[in-house]
């Protein structure tokens, strides 16, 4: 299954960072890859990981490829809170790693409660920034990006 899980994970960073090397974008390519992603998501979401640390890279591949895309078969927010809910009876058992705060980063981003940027900050605020490698600094800027573009929380005035 670990691979099945790197493989979402890898199509889904694929898709989040789709355009961001300065080639152009094709819709046929980006509709391609975001219902790979989708349906991979998918296959994967009745799965369950055999060890905490499986289950947690699991939950982190789900939330990123349902985050990534753009379909809705009408129960992604369903999907969505389920992976959310086991991403919090996991997150407990974790030690902590760039695993955990990957995925106390996609959960935040989910709901927006600030004792899961915290306690991401505090696992990073103990690493060496002098000796980051590329994980690091990209969970680092996703977690600031996160935190300096809230989303969705939006006040609708009805009259």
């Amino acid at each position: 299954m670990s691979d099945q899980v790197s493989s979402l994970f890898s199509l889904a960073h694929s898709l989040l960072t789709l355009g961001q090397d300065d080639r152009p974008i094709y819709v046929d390519d980006f509709t391609r890859l975001n219902r790979d992603v989708y349906e991979s998501a998918l296959n994967s979401y009745g799965k369950h990981g055999s060890t905490p640390e499986a289950e947690a890279e699991l939950c982190l591949g789900l939330l990123v490829a349902f985050n990534a895309t753009m379909y809705d078969n009408g129960h992604k927010q369903e999907y969505i809170q389920k992976v959310l809910d086991r991403s919090f009876a996991v997150l407990p058992t974790l030690k902590p790693s760039l695993l955990k705060v990957r995925l106390l980063t996609y959960c935040y981003g989910e709901v927006y409660e600030e004792k899961l940027a915290e306690e991401a900050h505090a696992i990073i605020s103990t690493w060496e920034t002098s000796r980051l490698n590329l994980e690091q600094v990209e969970i680092i800027e996703e977690l600031q990006y996160i935190e300096e573009n809230p989303y969705p929380f939006e006040e609708v005035d009805l009259l």
